[in-house]
């Protein structure tokens, strides 16, 4: 039987971008989007969008949001972002218009692969499409597509696609039932 050699761990395909751009994104990561400062909202769709994000109107990001990467978050128009969320987009993730991903929510692209001695990193995309809500303190894997008005209620945790107008619960989320919205 084999066993995980993290020591012939590599991940020197993955490059999202060079160093310099990495290490300035830390630091306005840092100053601006992952503290508990009420910095004005108005500020940072820009600064996401000097770094390559592609952000809509109407964006609301609260304090202590922490993204990886700028230039791999495209964020439609009337998203509203909770506090404490942590979008890892090692991937592209895609919010599309009038999603709302709930505080301390995880949206979370990057595993690694189990069978493989060397543990290989996995990395997939997310896309939450309009009218999604992401529940407080939920996560959600890489390769999860939600469709229309798909809702994840609290702490549930989503890995494969979640239905259009469905509402998933629980570890792995499954569907309740329909969402019905007057």
């Amino acid at each position: 039987m084999n066993t995980t050699q993290l020591n012939t761990f590599s991940n020197k395909w993955y490059k999202p971008s060079s160093k310099l751009k990495i290490a300035l994104w830390y630091v306005v990561n840092q100053l601006c989007f992952n503290n508990s400062f009420a910095l004005l909202n108005f500020i940072k769709a820009p600064l996401l969008r000097a770094f390559g994000a592609q952000v809509g109107v109407g964006v609301t990001i609260k304090p202590a949001v922490n993204i990886k990467y700028p230039w791999l978050l495209s964020i439609g128009n009337y998203c509203w972002i909770g506090e404490n969320v942590w979008i890892d987009n090692l991937a592209q993730v895609t919010l599309h218009n009038n999603v709302c991903v709930s505080q301390g929510a995880l949206l979370l692209c990057g595993n690694h692969n189990y069978k493989k001695t060397t543990f290989d990193l996995i990395v997939q995309p997310i896309t939450l499409h309009d009218g999604v809500w992401i529940g407080a303190k939920c996560n959600v894997t890489g390769g999860v597509v939600a469709h229309s008005h798909a809702m994840l209620t609290v702490a549930s945790v989503a890995s494969t696609k979640l239905d259009s107008y469905s509402i998933y619960r629980g570890n792995p989320a499954i569907k309740i039932k329909n969402r019905v919205i007057s």
